[in-house]
């Protein structure tokens, strides 16, 4: 096999893991109320590398899907939400897309 094609193969092969997460889960304490749930959307939303963002206060879950190739570190998360008055309990990047995520939590695409 050419040498060209084997390459080729293996890079493809790894694109995924390149790639990066497609959504960030957070476990947050301290939503109590839709306001807060848009305070939190609304700081995310302002976030370059920010496609979307859930937040259910029943499962004090917060979701942000990333913009193709981007990311967003730990800490600026952390620090965006600490500073908002919230807990960051953990932080998980996954490759569920967002819209399994809302159907997980029962909430409707705006």
């Amino acid at each position: 096999m050419n040498p060209y094609r084997i390459f080729l193969v293996a890079l493809l092969s790894l694109a995924p893991i390149l790639a990066g997460a497609a959504t960030i889960e957070m476990h947050v304490n301290g939503l109590v109320c839709a306001f807060c749930a848009q305070g939190i959307e609304k700081k995310l939303r302002k976030l370059p590398a920010t496609a979307d963002v859930i937040v259910s206060l029943e499962q004090r879950l917060v979701a942000v899907a990333l913009k193709d190739g981007q990311d967003i570190p730990d800490d600026e998360l952390r620090k965006t939400l600490t500073n908002a008055g919230y807990s960051v309990i953990t932080i998980q990047r996954t490759d569920t897309p967002i819209d399994a995520i809302r159907s997980r939590v029962g909430q409707s695409k705006p």
